[in-house]
């Protein structure tokens, strides 16, 4: 079997900036164990897989698989398939919609932005944490701690977020995938950094699901219905963000990396 397979960067116009992800068209759902296979083999931290759909809900359905396990949400790999849709496929709409793990998902085309409509997850603040948390995340001191699908650690400082130093082993034993975030400076609203060692990515570079969690939590200390965010990894990435009741905006840029054949 031959699979075409993209490469694209996506939440920046630049390649090698960004997060990658790989997408893959397909005409059915394959066996979950060669998805699954095909992630690892691609060694980023998501490949994208979707399938036509022939109800009226939604135009395909999406998934999304980490080197080591399928996961519920991804933002920057949405993005990117998406983004294959619109310039690859021949796809005449406008807007595309998924039917995933997380409900339908919507992704409108403005020019060359891309705009996704996502749930919205507030994290509430916990009391209980894991114990070392701040040496853990090579901090110094954490403000607070909220939870819902994830950690979410908030700190004092964009430097604060720029200059952690964490422990992936140590992340590893707890186990959660974690977002440590902080006030930005400048035009910024946010900054962050995403941690997920438990699905096999140490630090993801740009991460969608990440800031479904980080609007609400942003808008509401910071009183704004709009916001622009940064992510503070090493390839680092931007996101102009929007909360509407209970679901989310993320508007991205994309840049086309690659197109290939796998041979399965």
């Amino acid at each position: 079997m031959n699979l075409t397979i993209y490469q694209v960067d996506a939440f920046t116009n630049q390649i090698f900036e960004g997060n990658p992800a790989a997408v893959i068209p397909l005409t059915s759902w394959a066996d979950d164990a060669l998805l699954q296979n095909i992630a690892l083999e691609n060694n980023l931290s998501e490949t994208a897989y979707f399938v036509p759909t022939s109800d009226h809900f939604a135009d395909f359905e999406l998934r999304w698989f980490t080197p080591e396990l399928e996961i519920d949400l991804c933002g920057h790999a949405t993005l990117a398939a998406a983004f294959v849709i619109f310039n690859y496929l021949d796809f005449e709409k406008t807007e595309v919609s998924f039917a995933t793990k997380s409900g339908k998902l919507v992704v409108e085309k403005r020019a060359d932005v891309y705009v996704m409509d996502f749930p919205s997850w507030k994290p509430e603040r916990i009391a209980t944490y894991p114990d070392g948390l701040e040496k853990i995340l090579g901090i110094r001191e954490i403000v607070g701690v909220y939870k819902h699908r994830d950690l979410v650690v908030e700190l004092n400082h964009a430097n604060d977020v720029m200059n952690a130093q964490p422990d992936f082993t140590a992340m590893k034993a707890i186990p959660e995938k974690i977002i440590i975030t902080a006030p930005g400076t400048d035009d910024i609203d946010f900054v962050s950094r995403f941690f997920a060692p438990t699905a096999g990515i140490d630090e993801d570079p740009v991460t969608g699901s990440a800031h479904v969690q980080l609007i609400p939590f942003w808008a509401e200390k910071l009183n704004k219905k709009k916001m622009h965010a940064k992510q503070l990894s090493g390839r680092g990435g931007e996101l102009w963000c929007g909360l509407w009741g209970d679901r989310v905006t993320i508007a991205g840029q994309c840049a086309f990396y690659m197109k290939g054949e796998i041979s399965v």
